[in-house]
């Protein structure tokens, strides 16, 4: 219990250099295409999905560790071939990415929730789960936690996924890479749906999905900074001791670990490290995540 206490209290303690946190979409997005398809409705934006266009907004900066965080209320009804993406990326052909990708359903059938996660333009590690609540009827917590020991996906703070790093084992990790935040909606009823079975039903368009709750909790990167001196910003020094960077925070706690745990047995529908007709070799660093 002392243990998780730390935890929160490392969490908690945002106010310090380098860190930016608002709960004001303007002071930290701004809208980066469709701007006739979203609402601003004080505290709440929508953006909606019709025939003629999605939408999608993006974060005024970059950043390399911290905590992301967006509540967000799916798309109600028959959401079938629809997409909601929250998720961080840097730019070019090696890229980093940490995805949350909403996969739409037929009514009365389970949102489906993909995580995936790139390293230098590598994707391909899809996890798919579904959640232990109704997605659509309220709004809920989706969290990206990422320092230089592991990335973690959290849904209400609970952690769904865990990517370590593991360099040691010569399997590269992102960590020098400053990330955008984003989020989009957009048809893909090509794959979205029961593997492209299921079509987006336009009758039920305009498709909106709902943000609140917007925060930045992480070490912001101005365009000026040169790429070599990313890493050294964003890192503990002497002279500074960045939250992301402490001990109680390096690896899950024992309940968070037993939280992965039970989530990984109740609500994961598709992992790829278990596909063996998409990789008969395991992916290496499927050999070596604990979890």
């Amino acid at each position: 219990m002392a243990n998780r206490a730390a935890i929160l209290t490392i969490f908690a303690a945002f106010a310090m250099v380098g860190l930016v946190s608002s709960s004001k979409f303007d002071a930290l997005f701004q809208p980066s295409w469709a701007f006739d398809h979203f609402t601003n409705e004080g505290e709440v934006v929508h953006m909606r999905l019709d025939n003629h266009s999605g939408a999608g907004f993006s974060s005024k900066s970059k950043y390399l560790f911290g905590k992301v965080t967006v509540q967000i209320k799916l798309v109600a009804g028959d959401s079938a071939g629809t997409v909601t993406a929250f998720y961080m990326s840097s730019e070019g052909p090696y890229h980093n990415e940490f995805d949350f990708e909403f996969l739409g359903n037929k009514t009365g059938e389970p949102y489906l929730v993909q995580t995936n996660v790139y390293v230098n333009g590598v994707g391909n590690r899809e996890q798919r789960l579904n959640l232990w609540f109704d997605p659509t009827k309220d709004f809920h917590s989706y969290a990206i936690f990422w320092n230089q020991r592991q990335v973690v996906f959290l849904v209400d703070e609970t952690p769904v996924r865990v990517h370590s790093n593991l360099e040691h084992k010569g399997i590269p990790f992102p960590k020098d890479q400053a990330m955008g935040v984003y989020s989009s909606i957009w048809n893909a009823d090509d794959w979205a749906t029961q593997g492209g079975l299921v079509k987006t039903d336009w009758s039920h368009a305009p498709f909106v999905a709902s943000y609140t709750g917007f925060e930045i909790n992480a070490c912001a990167c101005p365009g000026e900074v040169a790429a070599a001196d990313i890493r050294k910003r964003c890192s503990s020094s002497a002279e500074r001791r960045y939250w992301w960077d402490e001990p109680t925070v390096s690896e899950l706690n024992l309940h968070q670990s037993h939280q992965l745990v039970w989530v990984r047995a109740n609500h994961m529908v598709y992992d790829y490290c278990s596909d063996t007709a998409r990789f008969p070799a395991t992916p290496a660093e499927c050999e070596h995540h604990r979890h």
